[in-house]
């Protein structure tokens, strides 16, 4: 097992300088929101796009050493889930890359690619897995949802990789908390048997591993939406086909946070005219308090870390 984290992580490591340097001399370099603080303008000078390599290997190992799991429903939804959603945040940040501004695609666009990705993976799970959900911390206790688990899937889909995006914003800081949210998953599907889940998820995290090395700050590449997206996907596509809907929440608590943040100041801008937060995404409000953006992706990644260890204990619940 330890083999398939290895390997991800020694090519994806030695790709990387590569691609960097290709993305550099392509002037493939990210567009800093007019939006983003001032102190983070300097960051459009560094490439993304990231996101592919850590997409790419780790499927790629699978076809090579693992040709086999795609024989299995569970395995090619979370495959084609996690090469879905890195395909719409591929022609986002595309988009933004040529057009030289950080619009990218319109919202509705991406939504709706983002609702029928959902819905071919309800159709194509709905008969192999029920609909029911455990609750964890109380044995044998769940719920069917029935044709509402559709709606699930979808606020599953959409909020995991929208919270991994929101999270993206400082170096080392979205790679690490999604990271960590991967373990987890990685032991059910090793309790549960799903050896070539296991294996998927290794070969992630050691790609992952490699592309943290590059982003550590100061960043000398971004994951993009390209990994964003992908990444919150793959969380939720493991939690899907594990049965550990629930559990999601807390092992994904960063990116709960980050999303309730932002959705609070919004609805307090509009209702109340005033601001709850400096700004959000919440994680920019701790440098306007004084804080190092390395200080505050060590606090975020501690986070994620007791995010990790309460995730694991719900699902172990189960």
């Amino acid at each position: 097992m330890v083999m398939y984290f290895i390997v991800s992580a020694v090519i994806a490591g030695c790709l990387f300088p590569f691609f960097i340097a290709f993305l550099n001399q392509k002037n493939h370099q990210q567009a800093v929101s007019e939006y983003s603080l001032e102190s983070f303008k300097i960051k459009q000078k560094t490439p993304t796009l990231g996101g592919v390599i850590f997409v790419l290997i780790p499927l790629v190992i699978m076809l090579i050493l693992d040709f086999k799991s795609f024989s299995s429903i569970k395995n090619i939804l979370v495959y084609l889930t996690y090469l879905g959603y890195a395909l719409i945040g591929f022609v986002d940040d595309l988009k933004i890359i040529l057009e030289k501004n950080n619009k990218g695609l319109p919202a509705s666009v991406k939504f709706t690619a983002q609702v029928v990705l959902a819905l071919v993976f309800f159709i194509l799970y709905r008969q192999y897995i029920s609909t029911e959900i455990s609750i964890p911390f109380i044995k044998g206790l769940s719920i069917d949802l029935g044709w509402f688990y559709a709606l699930l899937v979808l606020l599953m889909f959409s909020g995991a990789s929208n919270g991994v995006n929101l999270t993206d914003g400082m170096d080392g800081l979205a790679g690490g908390t999604s990271f960590l949210a991967m373990i987890p998953f990685i032991i059910f599907a090793y309790l549960q048997h799903e050896t070539s889940l296991v294996y998927f998820g290794l070969a992630l995290l050691g790609s992952l591993a490699a592309y943290l090395f590059f982003n550590r700050h100061p960043a000398r590449i971004f994951m993009g939406d390209t990994g964003a997206l992908a990444l919150g996907a793959v969380l939720a596509a493991y939690a899907l086909v594990l049965k550990q809907e629930v559990s999601l929440i807390l092992i994904g608590g960063v990116f709960v946070f980050e999303t309730a943040c932002v959705m609070l100041q919004i609805g307090s801008v509009k209702l109340r005219k005033k601001r709850i937060f400096k700004y959000t995404p919440i994680h920019y409000s701790f440098t306007l308090s004084g804080w190092k953006e390395t200080n505050v992706v060590k606090f975020f990644w501690f986070l994620g870390f007791i995010f990790m260890g309460l995730g694991l204990w719900a699902g172990l619940s189960i």
